[in-house]
C-alpha cells in the first residue's frame, strides 16, 4: 500500500464542537441520531441555529407516559439489582411502562449501548434528560437508587456516586478529569461518614462541592 507524508490537520475547535454536539444530542434525544447529526452539522456549516430541542418542547403527540423519577425507580426495581441488562429485555420493560420509544432509542444511541447494557450508565443518561445540571441529574439518580424509605434524604454508596459522576462528566465533556478527581477526593475525605454513604445534601448544599 503506498504511503504518504501528508498529515491530517485536526481543527483546534473540533473538541469543543464535539462537546456541544454531545450535549445537544442528550437534550434533543433524536430517534434517528445519524439523521439528526447530519441536520445538526449541516445547520452549523450554514451558520444556522442547530436543531436542538429543549425538554419543554419534547411533548409527545400520543399517549406516551412522561418520564419521571418515580417511573425510573419502578424500572430500577424491575432490573432487580443486576449490573448488566439485555437490550431486548430493557426495551420491553420500557414499553410496559409506556415510555417514549424515541427517548429509549436516544439513550441507546448517546450511550453507544449494544446488546449488553450497563444499567447504571443507562440510568444516568435517562436521568440526564430530566436534570438541567449534573448536580440535578445526580440528585435524581440518588433518589432512584436510594433504598431508604424514611423521611431522611436519599443516599447511596460513595463508590456508586463516584462511578456515576465520572461517567456523566465524561459524557458532558466540559468538565476536566482533574476537577472531577478533586471533587471526589474532597467528598471522600471531608464529607463521607463511616457508613460510606453520600446524601443528596452532601453535594447539593455544600458550597465547597462544585460538580461543574
Amino acid at each position: 500500500m503506498p504511503q504518504t507524508d501528508k498529515q491530517i490537520c485536526i481543527p483546534p475547535e473540533l473538541p469543543e464542537l464535539l462537546k456541544q454536539f454531545t450535549k445537544a444530542a442528550i437534550r434533543s434525544q433524536p430517534q434517528d441520531l445519524i439523521q439528526w447529526a447530519a441536520e445538526y452539522f449541516g445547520a452549523m456549516s450554514r451558520g444556522e441555529i442547530p436543531p436542538v430541542r429543549e425538554q419543554s418542547e419534547r411533548v409527545a403527540l400520543s399517549n406516551w407516559a412522561e418520564l419521571t423519577p418515580e417511573l425510573l425507580k419502578i424500572l430500577h426495581s424491575r432490573v432487580g439489582g443486576r449490573l448488566i441488562v439485555h437490550a431486548d429485555e430493557l426495551a420491553q420493560m420500557w414499553k410496559v411502562l409506556n415510555l417514549p420509544t424515541d427517548l429509549f432509542n436516544s439513550v441507546m444511541n448517546v450511550g453507544r449501548f449494544t446488546e449488553e447494557i450497563e444499567w447504571l450508565k443507562f440510568l444516568a443518561l435517562a436521568c440526564s434528560s430530566l436534570g438541567v445540571t449534573i448536580a440535578k441529574t445526580l440528585k435524581i439518580v440518588c433518589e432512584v437508587l436510594s433504598s431508604d424509605h424514611d423521611s431522611g434524604p436519599p443516599r447511596i454508596p460513595f463508590s456508586t456516586f463516584q462511578f456515576l459522576y465520572t461517567y456523566i462528566a465524561e459524557v458532558d465533556g466540559e468538565i476536566s478529569a482533574s476537577h472531577v478527581s478533586r471533587m471526589l477526593n474532597y467528598i471522600e475525605q471531608e464529607v463521607i461518614g463511616p457508613d460510606g454513604l453520600i446524601k443528596v445534601n452532601d453535594f447539593t448544599q455544600n458550597p465547597r462541592v462544585r460538580l461543574e
